[in-house]
């Protein structure tokens, strides 16, 4: 069997190690710049994510999280929580109120939280579920909107190709999540999703979830992304 280090030694991305030189400008450089927008990242959230165009593939996903006020959320989601971990792609995540203000054309792209929260798959590692549970009550009523920009279960070295939208786990069979990869992440973290599960009993199911998120549910269509050549579209020559 493949060790964890020598695959993660396969995915670092090619190109040559970091000079001393550049080393030092980064240190210096850091020590003068703000970097505020990553400074304002307060919050870190494990969960799992299903491609919608290929439901068989899930990936477990390590969220940054950052909040703009209590109604937006901006994620930068990695592959892992270590220091090389891969920044794969992006989750905006909105209240219900904000969703239900969209065209139902873009609610189609969207997906709900309210069975991540309460089956305990969407867990704050190492952080006691008292101090975050007022968080994850709203949390339930949230909608995301998950683009993968880098494909790194099956194996890519870049990020190759078109974003691919991603969906949640829900309560129906192709929306499990597999037992080998919640097995993986408890024991990672030494804890156990069940009984994750059982102390979030309380919190409330939301009234009613939006029938156009989690398209496939209702549909069993996905959607995709693909590139395609087309005409520039060209500005006016300066004079």
């Amino acid at each position: 069997m493949q060790s964890s280090s020598s695959k993660g030694d396969q995915m670092i991305p090619p190109g040559a190690p970091l000079s001393m030189e550049k080393q030092i400008l980064d240190k210096g450089v850091g020590m003068m710049q703000s970097l505020n927008p990553v400074n304002k990242m307060q919050q870190h959230a494990c969960s799992f994510a299903i491609y919608s165009h290929d439901m068989s593939r899930q990936i477990e996903t390590h969220h940054y999280i950052t909040r703009s006020n209590q109604d937006f959320l901006q994620c930068a989601v990695y592959d892992s929580d270590k220091s090389n971990a891969h920044l794969i792609g992006v989750e905006y995540i909105v209240s219900d109120k904000i969703f239900e203000t969209l065209k139902p054309d873009e609610q189609k792209l969207w997906h709900s939280h309210a069975y991540e929260i309460k089956s305990g798959l969407w867990m704050n590692p190492r952080i006691p579920e008292m101090m975050v549970n007022p968080e994850l009550q709203n949390l339930a009523k949230t909608y995301g909107k998950f683009w993968c920009t880098w494909q790194t279960d099956r194996g890519d070295k870049l990020p190759i190709g078109p974003p691919s939208l991603m969906m949640s786990p829900q309560a129906v069979n192709l929306g499990m999540v597999k037992p080998e990869l919640i097995a993986k992440r408890d024991d990672r973290y030494n804890v156990s999703t069940d009984a994750v599960k059982r102390s979030r009993m309380e919190i409330a199911e939301p009234e009613w979830i939006n029938p156009q998120a989690d398209y496939w549910k209702q549909h069993g269509k996905c959607f995709k992304v693909d590139v395609e050549e087309v005409e520039m579209k060209k500005r006016t020559p300066f004079p």
